[in-house]
């Protein structure tokens, strides 16, 4: 048995029968009589507009919640613009980063390139050694690198770059050395002119001109001269780069050349240095390709 019972006597909500279909031509037939006289007369146009005028404020408040959902949407999207500015803000940030220390090693790789390249033309082993900090003293013209003792290192060891020699080990301790550039005024390096053979010293005064002060009026040097070290004194190993003259004065009544070298080391530039191993000849091919033969630490050239 059903739960629900039907009323017979019940009034439906739409009417059926000839009743509605009176209804609806009635209110077609006025609709399109409004419509006809509408268009004929102007006076409802006033009368329109003030209809308008008077229900723009339920227009207006009708569309408050679609202005409050734009509003909303608008700052929502503010937000997120924000968010993403800052993201991105901060990814360039750190792609600018990244792409600066590409550049660094960029740099220090096309140095290593050239260190190793200079290596051909020595004769000695020889160890790469990084520069750890400089001396800004004027009067003391000195670098801390990262090998000592444990490495090898000794008192008087000669180091070098890709274009010249540098200075010289003046303090090892087991970890690191501390080395004199030949630009200290306490430094001489024993030289010859390469073109000629001539031989003197080249002397450091605290800053990048290297000086020398004992060739005679009427010695043949001239700027542009290539001068290498000579070996003497046992100092630095001979054959290799210390300066490159730049300038050539005689004044009158002096006995002595006034000359001024720029060394050829970049001694201002760089992050490597070569220490020789005199009396060490470098290791044949043989040994460069069996790598147990030779220390890591030891690089060398033929």
């Amino acid at each position: 048995m059903s739960d629900y019972q039907f009323d017979d006597h019940a009034r439906p909500i739409f009417s059926r029968g000839p009743l509605l279909i009176v209804k609806l031509s009635l209110a077609s037939l006025t609709a399109a009589g409004l419509m006809i006289f509408a268009q004929g007369n102007q006076d409802l146009d006033s009368a329109r507009d003030a209809i308008s005028v008077a229900l723009a404020p339920i227009f207006w408040i009708s569309d408050l919640p679609r202005r409050a959902h734009d509003l909303g949407k608008h700052f929502s999207t503010r937000e997120e613009l924000i968010v993403q500015n800052d993201a991105l803000r901060h990814e360039h940030l750190r792609l600018n980063a990244r792409l600066q220390r590409l550049v660094v090693l960029e740099e220090e790789n096309r140095r290593m390139r050239a260190m190793l390249h200079s290596t051909k033309s020595v004769h000695q082993a020889v160890m790469i050694g990084e520069i750890q900090a400089t001396s800004l003293d004027p009067y003391q013209q000195r670098i801390r690198i990262n090998r000592g003792k444990r490495d090898g290192v000794f008192d008087g060891q000669a180091l070098l770059d890709a274009h010249g020699i540098v200075g010289q080990i003046i303090e090892v301790t087991p970890y690191s050395s501390t080395a004199v550039l030949i630009t200290d005024e306490n430094q001489g390096v024993p030289v010859q002119v390469n073109r000629n053979g001539l031989r003197t010293v080249v002397h450091g005064n605290g800053s990048a001109v290297l000086q020398l002060p004992f060739l005679p009026a009427n010695s043949d040097i001239q700027a542009g001269d290539l001068l290498v070290s000579s070996g003497l004194g046992g100092k630095y190993p001979a054959g290799y780069p210390v300066a490159i003259i730049e300038t050539v004065e005689h004044q009158p009544g002096e006995h002595f050349l006034k000359i001024a070298a720029s060394p050829a080391a970049r001694l201002q530039h760089g992050h490597e240095v070569l220490l020789v191993r005199q009396g060490v000849p470098a290791p044949s091919t043989a040994q460069l390709l069996d790598p147990a033969a030779t220390p890591d630490h030891i690089a060398s050239a033929q």
